[in-house]
């Protein structure tokens, strides 16, 4: 059985900015103490929903130093490392280890669109360029590229290639992975998360993780003693807010938008081509936040 390194509930953290577009500081302190106060053993910097793709490298480093030093020994601190330049990608690794880094969530090259083999090289060279346990990041929706099964059964082999992030949203191709692989899973798509954790996944990457946390942990830890029912209550009773932050526009925005609202974070800024919710959206996000338990 392979040892789990990454930790069970985590969330894929959005970077505070400032009205002006700056990175936050005080914001980032603020918003990985509030992770860790409300269920997490594990927070994911520089993914999508931090806004990974207008960060400058520096700004990325520096919030993956920041939230490794507020972390501590708390939390597990995955740093997002993906590229469609694999040279690129080895020296985000690197430099992630450097200030840190428990762990690398590397997503497949966008854009570009390699083939499966080149899929392959590209993850080994970047598993290859740390010490750090690595989790592959699926989600095709955004990348335009999978990773097919026999892509996952041949990453599988390298012993620092140990996770899989799953937004593919093919419940059936998780079953397959999960059965001909010792990789762990872990949702990446906040509605399947239940039945992911029902067919053998270890956790969850969540989005909305930012304002139920507890709520995951509770999913998990009920899905861990075998009492789905409450592990369906549970979520049932997420789904308003899953919709307020996962439909209307984009997860980044709308997380933000959420903290603001929770006081925890005291500016939803984004950076462009993203923009901040409109009013129409922020009144749903509201009345799915009230409907949480534990506000």
């Amino acid at each position: 059985m392979t040892i789990n390194p990454f930790g069970r509930v985590l969330t894929a953290m959005v970077t505070p900015m400032s009205p002006d577009g700056e990175v936050d500081e005080k914001g980032t302190d603020s918003l990985v103490d509030h992770l860790l106060d409300t269920g997490h053993d594990g927070i994911v910097v520089n993914g999508t929903t931090g806004e990974a793709s207008t960060l400058t490298d520096d700004e990325s480093i520096a919030t993956i130093r920041r939230v490794r030093e507020r972390a501590g020994d708390r939390a597990t601190v995955v740093a997002g490392v993906g590229s469609n330049d694999t040279r690129h990608a080895v020296h985000m690794a690197q430099r992630a280890a450097e200030v840190g880094a428990d762990a690398l969530l590397l997503v497949s090259p966008y854009y570009n669109k390699p083939t499966q083999a080149g899929l392959v090289a590209h993850c080994r060279a970047v598993a290859d360029a740390t010490e750090l346990p690595v989790m592959l990041y699926d989600i095709p929706g955004r990348t335009g590229i999978p990773f097919q099964h026999d892509t996952l059964v041949a990453l599988a082999e390298h012993p620092r290639i140990l996770a899989v992030k799953d937004a593919k949203g093919d419940l059936a191709a998780a079953t397959r992975g999960l059965a001909d692989t010792d990789l762990l899973w872990f949702s990446g798509e906040d509605a399947l998360t239940l039945p992911l954790l029902a067919i053998g996944a270890v956790g969850t990457v969540s989005v909305v993780g930012h304002v139920a946390g507890r709520e995951y942990r509770a999913m998990v830890e009920a899905v861990d003693r075998g009492d789905l029912a409450e592990a369906r209550r549970l979520n049932a009773a997420l789904l308003p807010v899953v919709d307020a932050i996962m439909s209307p526009s984009q997860g980044a925005i709308m997380a933000k938008a959420a903290l603001v609202e929770l006081g925890v974070i005291e500016s939803a800024a984004v950076r462009l081509p993203l923009v901040e919710s409109p009013p129409e959206h922020l009144e749903a996000l509201r009345a799915a936040l009230a409907t949480l338990p534990t506000r």
